[in-house]
């Protein structure tokens, strides 16, 4: 590599008026952006605001169809990622890349484009050992990735672009999977080294609190286009989130209705459950969730969270315990979710809670298909009524789609939920709602909406479990909090009076 690209200094990186089209929709728009030598660079925009596809411009995923990328001030044909690690240029994504059966040097040494056939490992770990010396962070290097908690994770994948060599990140939301305190201590840490003129950085993410905590300059987009810039002491929140809005509007308090809590909605007794793979995922786990409140279940991704939502909605088998709902013992059956009016808004919608090949329409009669009045008697269906009922719900809950027919898997993500949402709070009168990170990856607008109607529900004497990875989500939406770590519920708080710093110490794990 030359020095040229690699400096003791990180190069400057200039993006000129970047275009990048998909057919006839053009996703980013002549988008310019200027990442000075050791500066921390936010990126802000809503889902779908062009982000992603900017970065993976610049990491050569999608070479762009127009405008020039500099780097270190001079022009550079990116056409793949091999490409920007030439030019000292690396991503951490959201998701981890780690090979879990890997040791963590193994994962390190993975990406390099020297790896000799035959590793010298006795050389190599000495040479990591080396470089974990001077690196801000210390993870071990002989233990397997599938043994590492979350934040270890996160640092390895930070590590190995390190050691790489790369002077420029990329960081797409790469905090989402961490506690309070390890988000600050990554950050922070990342931050010394840009200050030290070591690195540079630009930072995805919908945190406004590690903007102004961590960041030097912001570049905004909305729907694909520039949409404002600045730096950062001289923006406030209100400022930083009107131009990624434009005119519409700040997001809106949500008007949680004081209320006394009614007699309980949803009762889990000792239940227990296991992991795709056998072992244990939840153990003799315990709560109540009474009508009228939402009790939010806070914790750092894998500790449960998403097995307990498949036992409540059905999708998994408990291994012992019991759950009652609404008084009555509740086994996650359709008639028992229907009769009770049991309503669930599941992660990752499109994949666990509708059919993506069917139309708008479709997915909307699901849950009601075989009742009137889609329904004549008990095999003959209402297209008539089916289509009826979608356009009113279509207006309703402000679903944005082509047509009804449109399959679910051409909508956005945001669009996607609405129609969830519309399709089972529309069914009847709610009495308990279970929904697992409803607002994962959406924008502001589907966010505020989402939100509003779960809280209207709750406003109106439902009992609501939220799970969500979402702390800024939880103390907003939640009447309780309880943390789940290691399988189990191990502190519970009002929300009113919680404390982050307890908080993340109970997700990481320090309770016993």
């Amino acid at each position: 590599m030359s020095a040229e690209l690699h400096p003791t200094e990180p190069p400057r990186l200039e993006l000129i008026n970047i275009v990048k089209r998909f057919g006839p929709m053009t996703a980013v728009d002549h988008i310019s952006l200027k990442l000075e030598p050791g500066t921390f660079h936010a990126l802000l925009g809503e889902n779908g605001a062009g982000k992603s596809t900017l970065v993976k411009c610049v990491m050569g995923f999608h070479p762009a169809d127009e405008g020039d990328i500099l780097v270190a001030n001079q022009s550079r044909d990116i056409r793949s990622p091999h490409d920007a690690q030439k030019f000292g240029i690396g991503m951490v994504y959201q998701h981890f890349t780690l090979v879990p059966s890997m040791t963590v040097a193994e994962n390190l040494l993975l990406p390099r484009n020297d790896i000799p056939a035959i590793i010298d490992w006795k050389r190599e770990l000495g040479r990591l050992d080396e470089f974990l010396a001077t690196a801000p962070f210390k993870v071990d290097l002989r233990m397997p990735a599938s043994q590492l908690a979350a934040g270890q994770k996160q640092k390895a994948e930070i590590l190995k672009q390190l050691y790489l060599q790369s002077r420029i990140l990329i960081l797409d939301e790469p905090t989402s999977v961490l506690t309070p305190q390890e988000a600050d201590e990554v950050l922070g840490l990342l931050r010394k080294m840009v200050l030290a003129k070591k690195l540079s950085i630009i930072l995805i993410t919908h945190k406004f609190k590690q903007v102004t905590d961590f960041c030097d300059e912001i570049t905004v987009m909305r729907r694909g286009k520039f949409a404002g810039a600045g730096k950062v002491k001289d923006l406030t929140i209100a400022d930083m989130s009107r131009m990624m809005l434009g005119d519409q509007r700040v997001v809106a308090a949500v008007n949680r209705a004081a209320r006394e809590v009614g007699p309980p909605a949803l009762e889990i007794s000792n239940i227990s459950a296991d992991k795709d793979n056998g072992l244990p995922a939840i153990v003799n786990a315990s709560l109540t969730v009474r009508s009228g409140e939402i009790v939010g279940i806070a914790g750092v991704s894998g500790n449960g969270q998403r097995e307990l939502v498949e036992v409540l909605g059905g999708q998994r088998p408990a291994t012992s315990g019991k759950v009652k709902a609404l008084g009555e013992p509740y086994h996650a059956t359709r008639r028992e979710m229907f009769d009770r009016q049991i309503f669930a808004l599941p992660e990752e919608p499109l994949r666990n809670a509708s059919v993506p090949n069917m139309s708008v329409e479709g997915n909307l009669a699901l849950r009601l298909f075989d009742h009137p009045p889609y329904a004549r008697g008990k095999w003959v269906l209402s297209a008539r009524a089916i289509r009826r009922g979608a356009a009113d719900l279509i207006q309703r809950f402000n679903i944005r789609t082509p047509s009804a027919r449109t399959p679910a898997r051409n909508l956005s993500g945001g669009n996607v939920q609405r129609t969830i949402l519309a399709r089972e709070l529309s069914s009847g009168s709610p009495r308990l709602i279970i929904a697992a990170n409803p607002c994962f990856g959406l924008d502001f607008n589907a966010v505020e909406f989402i939100h509003g109607k779960i809280m209207e529900a709750r406003n109106n004497g439902v009992g609501v479990l939220l799970v969500s990875e979402d702390l800024d989500e939880l103390l907003a939406m939640a009447d309780r909090i309880v943390v789940m770590a290691g399988g189990e519920f191990v502190y519970e708080t009002p929300a009113a009076s919680a404390d982050l710093n307890v908080i993340g110490q109970k997700m990481a794990g320090h309770h016993l």
